[in-house]
């Protein structure tokens, strides 16, 4: 059995920061992103973060180090719009496989650094599985409500691809998170599930959502309890929620997950709501305090950070994190 259940057991487990709110620290410029690899390349590449693990691997590995300094148990992937679907906007979709790959492999390269260290402190590589720029349940067009522009079967194979790579990199565990779609993740799952099948293999699955208005809804319209249900049909490591939403306003849909669900539970919020430029306010100590009345409520296994946060707003989640214990599973 992965070890990942073993230790989940014995605390809660910490998950780390935003990936892009540190590279935005970089400044990088075009030049950057495309690397001597890719100067000639046709069109503007600045913004494609994933390609940053072939063109700034050492950038790469400086974040993933930090958030392990800070206390993080698992960190994620530089591969949140690593499949073909995503790559689309920057011509990239040849280079899928081999970005997730590296990027794993760069992830697991530093996490195996930290357990030499520590071998009593076991971390983990969970592979980043985004939600694409696509969505399978409504159409983007309003005067078409019946189009939709991309398929089921469209978004499996993409992410059959993207899975493949990041087990082949090294990955631990997989994230289908920031999922405002469902039906977009189930073709995650399914894919998931094909892949394990197909190599008899066995990989712990973390699922996220994220809850897009003050209703309490996804954005194809499920509310905590459809969401749960529409993706409990197989077994999954945790379930939980991230982005979106501030540790504050995301409280009360936790605590309803966590009445409902017999898989352990994970969260990673914002640093508070975006301020009027887009940017987040929240210091490490005011998320800290919010994040702790969730442990105090005994709703979590796994804890980390989203849009915003940083290695200090990790160091002050997962101090806050030792000193409570993990959340009791509920039977199903």
């Amino acid at each position: 059995m992965n070890p990942i259940y073993k230790e989940i057991q014995k605390r809660i487990l910490v998950l780390d920061g935003a990936m892009g709110t540190m590279l935005q620290q970089y400044d990088f410029t075009e030049e950057d992103f495309r690397g001597e690899r890719f100067k000639d390349f046709p069109i503007s590449v600045k913004g494609n973060n994933d390609l940053l693990s072939l063109t700034q691997p050492e950038a790469i590995k400086a974040v993933h180090k930090k958030y392990l300094e800070a206390g993080a148990d698992i960190i994620e992937t530089n591969t949140f719009s690593g499949t073909t679907i995503a790559m689309a906007d920057y011509q990239m979709e040849d280079l899928v496989y081999e970005l997730n790959y590296e990027s794993a492999k760069l992830a697991k390269e530093v996490v195996e650094e930290f357990n030499l260290k520590t071998p009593n402190k076991k971390r983990f590589v969970a592979g980043s599985i985004g939600p694409t720029n696509r969505t399978a349940s409504l159409s983007p067009d309003v005067n078409r409500p019946e189009f939709r522009a991309v398929t089921f079967n469209e978004l499996k194979t993409a992410y059959k691809q993207q899975v493949e790579a990041l087990i082949d990199g090294g990955a631990d565990i997989l994230l289908v998170e920031t999922i405002f779609d469902t039906l977009n993740a189930k073709a995650a799952l399914f894919a998931i599930e094909e892949v394990k099948e197909e190599r008899k293999i066995d990989i712990p699955i973390m699922v996220s959502g994220t809850i897009t208005d003050a209703s309490g809804r996804t954005l194809s319209g499920q509310t905590v309890e459809a969401f749960l249900i529409s993706v409990s049909h197989i077994p999954l490591l945790s379930v939980g929620f991230n982005c979106a939403l501030g540790a504050e306003q995301l409280h009360p849909y936790l605590k309803r997950l966590s009445r409902e669900t017999p898989f352990y539970t994970s969260a990673h919020p914002n640093a508070g709501l975006p301020n009027a430029f887009g940017e987040y306010d929240q210091t490490p100590q005011e998320m800290q305090a919010l994040i702790e009345a969730y442990l105090q409520d005994g709703l979590i296994n796994i804890i980390g950070g989203c849009c915003g946060t940083n290695p200090e707003h990790i160091k002050a989640i997962a101090e806050v994190a030792e000193k409570y214990e993990p959340r009791i599973l509920v039977d199903g």
